[in-house]
């Protein structure tokens, strides 16, 4: 009778073993499809976007270690696509997270129509770009209802892409894209606020402003990380808007990074398009480490 007891949990152990075991190969075959995926087409192709940087070219591929990145730095369309770039993200990024919170805080009240214009502004995010940038250009043709509603007040016609404003266009573009997602993030945060803080905070006397200010804005801080991470990775992305309006080789202010990127892909100088891709990539950690930093230090009282 002892032998069979003792007998029992070693035949349960064996057969919980063998169970885990069966459940780990099921799940990794169902993972199986998705890693080959990452693997193949974001952890190889990065492997060979640094190899093609520190070589001089994919035939005789001599290393030539910081050489490319000295050639790239160096290089006046590379200066003017950075520069454009950023100019363009420090504009356009700001207002799409502020103009967001306020259209958020907005319909956060009680207000008629709120579902109605919650609609209207998801509605950009359900239409083509094609169809999009075919709007823009005929309103902003030399031709088109922008000039021929400025002309009403004596405005002469502008030729809005190959003039200083080109980039505002763009900006006004990409705020018409991303607003309304961005404001249905900032709906979702504003709705997992405490109810009772606030109420607390009202009792007190305080006011509309200050309950935003201190308590609102404190609890929305790692919406507002996300929302401007994620604005600012669109902002980067904003080549294909600008490829359909102007091609690949668009006036001074609208020659951007992918931009640069995708000509050297058209003439096969992949060491410049390698670089430039690596330079960009390190430009966003180190400012997504900035703002994950700057959130840190705002949002951790929140979290004691």
């Amino acid at each position: 009778m002892k032998l069979t007891k003792e007998k029992k949990p070693k035949k349960n152990k064996s057969k919980l073993q063998q169970r885990n075991r069966r459940q780990r190969v099921g799940a990794g075959l169902f993972l199986a499809p998705s890693l080959i995926g990452v693997f193949t087409f974001f952890i190889l192709p990065f492997f060979v976007v640094i190899y093609y940087s520190v070589v001089d070219n994919p035939i005789t591929a001599n290393f030539v270690g910081f050489e490319n990145f000295v050639k790239v730095f160096n290089n006046g369309a590379f200066k003017l696509a950075a520069g454009n770039t950023l100019h363009f993200s420090f504009i356009a990024v700001p207002l799409a997270v502020v103009l967001s919170l306020i259209l958020a805080a907005m319909l956060d009240k009680k207000i008629p129509f709120r579902s109605q214009f919650r609609t209207f502004f998801l509605t950009p995010m359900m239409v083509p770009v094609a169809s999009i940038v075919l709007i823009v250009q005929v309103m902003v043709d030399m031709n088109g209802s922008v000039n021929e509603f400025l002309s009403r007040f004596g405005v002469k016609a502008i030729d809005w892409f190959k003039s200083d404003y080109a980039q505002w266009v763009v900006v006004l573009l990409f705020l018409w894209k991303n607003l309304g997602y961005n404001m249905i993030l900032f709906l979702s945060a504003l709705e997992s606020i405490p109810r009772d803080i606030i109420e607390v905070a009202e009792m007190e006397s305080a006011n509309n402003w200050q309950i935003f200010w201190n308590i609102k804005i404190r609890y929305l801080s790692p919406t507002i990380l996300f929302v401007t991470i994620l604005s600012l990775i669109n902002s980067f992305k904003i080549f294909r808007e600008v490829f359909l309006l102007t091609s690949g080789y668009p006036y001074d202010p609208l020659y951007f990074l992918q931009t640069f990127m995708n000509n050297m892909f058209g003439s096969l100088d992949y060491q410049k398009l390698s670089t430039a891709a690596i330079i960009m990539a390190l430009a966003m950690i180190v400012i997504i480490g900035a703002l994950f930093l700057v959130e840190n230090h705002f949002g951790k009282d929140v979290e004691e």
